[in-house]
This record gives C-alpha cells, structure tokens and sequence, in this order.
C-alpha cells in the first residue's frame, strides 16, 4: 500500500517590503506544495460576482477603511464583506484537502483549529525594507516610503478587524522570522526547514 503523504498548512503573514511573499513562494517550491495569493483574490471576485480589479481593490482593507470614505453608508463595504466571506470559503476549501502555504487574508486565523497547522510571521526593519522596495520592487524612494506606511496600516487594521488581533500577535503566531540580511533563496530555505522539523518531512 502507497504511503499517504502528511498535509499540513503554512499561513504566512508579513510586512511589505519584508519578502515574505516571494520566500513563501520559493518555499512552496521547495516542499513541493500549492502556493496561494493573488489566486485567493480571483476566486473570490468570481464567487462574489465582481471584478478582478475590485476584488483586488478591496483586498486586505478593512470595513472600516469605506466607512471613513463613504460616511452616508454608500460605498463598497457590501462588496468587500462579500470578498472577505469569499476568500474565507476558499481558503477552508484548499486547507482542506491539500498542502498548501497560503499568504495573508487572516488565512492564521481562518484556519486556526485546523491540524497541523504552521502561523510565520516575516518581518524587517524599516531600512531594510525600504532597500528591498526601491532595489528589488525598482520603486522611487518616496514612494517606497509611502507604501510601507499605507500597505502596513492597511494590512493591520483588516486584520485587526476581522480577526480580532493584529498580525504580529505573538500569542497568534508560531514563529516570527526577521528577514533582514537574507536573500528570498535564504528565507525560503528557513521557511522549508522549519516546516520539514515542525511536521517530520523527510
């Protein structure tokens, strides 16, 4: 009888500019298991019934981003409920019934009494990300400045929303990696290593 392959999850959540995205990805490849991101994003579009583009400007950013913008109650926090409640359902789906890391969305806290679940946290210094943005992203200063602000702000305060802490939370996190001084091969390597101790992969 073939042996059955162990699933297990890997959420990553991560600052901008901290290349947590690209580690994670890289380290999908090195496990040899489905990465999702901007996926999540399409799916959800489709089973909220409305655009990539819309979807993608919801992403992320809190109910309370729109209340702010639209006081009167118009807007699209209908929309972005809907997306949230979309990209929830599909990350339940896909931890369900295979391997996976799967970047941001409070994917930590969605799946948080899933089994043999591993929560990272990748992080950076402020100039260590702003490197990372204007050399790696090819941004201009001041706008890697700005992104670092307004995409950090965003990301914490939709998280904070819908799960109820901030993404950093330790008491929510099993393992928090700085990824200052290392290459995304670097990161991605850390990452597979720990998840190869954590779920005795061979």
């Amino acid at each position: 009888m073939a042996e059955t392959k162990k699933k297990y999850i890997i959420t990553v959540n991560r600052q901008f500019g901290s290349l947590g995205r690209p580690a994670a990805e890289k380290a999908a490849e090195l496990l040899g298991i489905e990465f999702y991101d901007r996926d999540i994003v399409e799916r959800a579009a489709k089973s909220a019934n409305i655009s990539v583009h819309e979807a993608s400007e919801l992403d992320e950013k809190p109910a309370s981003f729109f209340r702010m913008q639209y006081p009167l109650g118009m807007g699209p926090m209908g929309s972005q409920d809907a997306v949230f409640k979309a990209q929830r359902q599909f990350i339940i789906d896909r931890a369900s019934v295979e391997s996976c890391i799967i970047v941001g969305r409070c994917s930590d806290f969605i799946l948080k009494d899933m089994p043999d679940l591993l929560r990272l946290y990748i992080y950076g210094s402020y100039q260590h990300r702003l490197s990372n943005c204007v050399h790696d992203l090819h941004m201009e200063n001041k706008d890697a400045m700005r992104m670092i602000r307004s995409v950090d702000k965003a990301r914490d305060k939709f998280h904070q929303e819908y799960a109820g802490y901030l993404p950093s939370d330790r008491d929510h996190c099993d393992v928090q990696l700085s990824s200052d001084g290392l290459t995304v091969d670097e990161l991605a390597a850390m990452i597979a290593q720990i998840a190869k101790v954590k779920f005795g992969l061979n």
